[in-house]
């Protein structure tokens, strides 16, 4: 009887960067690196381990000094990212951050992925971990699509080394597809997820980025949504997403 009860309670528990990431407090890789630097402590103890069990019942679970309380209602948005706002939870001095743009402040949100200061378009924010995981993670392979304006025309030699891709940081990445749009703009899809990889590729064959725009992940285009306004992911918006 006692090996039930025991085998009963280890099924309830968590490891700790799934629960945080289920409470909304980043992704699951984020809620990872979160306990590496030692900035989560579980009934008062600091903890480094994230495969650590844990129980939302019994056990007191806090990030930098403030308690998490369990899990909260997932809530699924997708925006249309202005330029100037700072994907992060934290905000680095007086800088707009992305969540600015929400008025919500009852649930702990955060980008799933980044678009760096720069640039724009479609954007997902979420309080759900699992959720940022499964549309991030490299073995689902989702196809994101921006459209580059650029100072310079877009020769035939540019869309051939656009094409070929570039080194972002220890790997060569190399686009999904590359489409001239007009004299200065082109398509560029990725599905690597490299941080400015498209900036990257754009520098490499020449290009002065003067724009760009992310309007599509997977199947889920950004379409008419005002700069700035955001609005709640469907069912079947979530099924884009992931759709081929």
């Amino acid at each position: 009887m006692g090996r039930w009860i025991i085998l009963l309670c280890l099924m309830e528990k968590k490891r700790l960067a799934k629960a945080l990431a289920a409470a909304g407090v980043a992704s699951r890789r984020a809620c990872e690196e979160i306990i590496f630097a030692g900035r989560v402590m579980v009934n008062g103890e600091t903890v480094k381990i994230p495969q650590t069990l844990v129980d939302w019942e019994t056990d007191r679970i806090s990030v930098d000094g403030e308690s998490v309380r369990g899990e909260e209602e997932k809530v699924y948005y997708m925006l249309n990212k202005p330029k100037g706002y700072i994907c992060s939870s934290v905000r680095p001095g007086n800088k707009p951050i992305v969540l600015d743009l929400f008025p919500d402040g009852d649930k702990r949100l955060f980008t799933v992925g980044r678009l760096d200061k720069e640039s724009q378009g479609l954007l997902l924010v979420t309080n759900d971990g699992h959720f940022s995981n499964q549309v991030i993670h490299p073995r689902h392979a989702i196809i994101k699509e921006y459209v580059v304006k650029a100072f310079q025309e877009i020769t035939g030699e540019a869309l051939e080394t656009l094409s070929e891709g570039a080194r972002v940081d220890d790997r060569w990445v190399r686009p999904v597809s590359v489409a001239k749009v007009r004299r200065g703009t082109v398509k560029i899809c990725v599905k690597e997820g490299k941080k400015h990889e498209v900036r990257i590729i754009a520098e490499r064959a020449g290009l002065d980025v003067l724009e760009l725009t992310r309007i599509r992940i997977g199947r889920l285009v950004l379409g008419s949504l005002p700069e700035g306004a955001f609005r709640k992911l469907s069912a079947a918006d979530k099924e884009l997403l992931f759709s081929r």
